[in-house]
């Protein structure tokens, strides 16, 4: 896209009911990202110790441009990391499961990348974010954690990203993420 201007996107179907299961939930988001934004969003940034696949590189930088988009937090906010993901990173099983299936070698990197916690992780390092860290399945289950996790007090923030690859190779990979607090600890009503 050099020489151009990025053009906005409308946000994906997934941050539109991301921030609608939120505030169901009585949550308020403080803050929403997704991928892709704009047309400028065509590959994701690389993530170190992760390859060969937009899934991690995807959470990621819908984590980053979150927390980048709320004003003043300190230090000792307790943020919690949730990665949904309903089948995880396809490309890098496939990927695996090729080389398994034809007797090739599998790096051992890619059992690391290929657990959704590798990635909660690297996030929660990478942004000195000191709360929980939970991967599930199901979209609704996204919510319901962050919940628990902000009601017992285990958080004062949820980071919840969502991130699904199309099941061939990743290509026109979407994801999601929103930053959510309790409404009456916030004030906020949120908006995505």
């Amino acid at each position: 896209m050099r020489g151009r201007a990025a053009i906005p996107v409308d946000p994906p179907r997934e941050l539109t009911a991301l921030a609608a299961r939120a505030r169901a939930a009585h949550l308020a988001v403080l803050a929403s990202a997704c991928w892709p934004e704009s047309t400028a969003d065509q590959i994701p940034p690389p993530l170190p110790g992760f390859v060969s696949s937009s899934f991690s590189p995807i959470v990621a930088e819908v984590a980053k441009r979150a927390l980048r988009r709320v004003p003043q937090r300190g230090p000792e906010v307790v943020t919690a990391v949730v990665v949904v993901s309903a089948l995880g990173d396809v490309a890098s099983a496939a990927q695996v499961a090729e080389a398994v299936d034809t007797g090739g070698r599998v790096w051992p990197l890619m059992f690391f990348q290929s657990v959704p916690n590798a990635v909660a992780g690297h996030v929660a390092a990478r942004r000195a974010l000191t709360g929980p860290i939970v991967s599930v399945c199901a979209p609704e289950a996204g919510i319901e954690v962050a919940a628990l996790l902000l009601e017992d007090g285990d958080a004062d923030e949820v980071l919840v990203a969502e991130v699904d690859l199309e099941p061939a190779d990743g290509a026109g990979a979407r994801g999601a993420a929103v930053l959510l607090g309790l409404r009456a600890r916030s004030g906020l009503g949120g908006a995505a």
